[in-house]
């Protein structure tokens, strides 16, 4: 069905999204001089993980990867 095709599209639209704010996130901690354990490398991790996660499980659930 049409919707449910915009409805799987949407999930990874935002699935990426998330990882990419991720990505930003850490970089720019690490660009500031933020160690391993800062709160920015913990959140842009949390962020990149989140994203993967929900791409994977939304994959899984709506029925192939592409």
């Amino acid at each position: 069905m049409k919707a449910d095709r915009f409805y799987d599209r949407s999930v990874k639209a935002i699935s990426v999204f998330f990882v990419v704010i991720g990505l930003v996130i850490f970089g720019i901690t690490l660009v500031n001089g933020g160690g391993p354990i800062s709160v920015g490398v913990l959140i842009g991790l949390a962020f990149v993980g989140i994203g993967i996660a929900r791409w994977r499980l939304q994959s899984s659930i709506g029925g192939g990867g592409s």
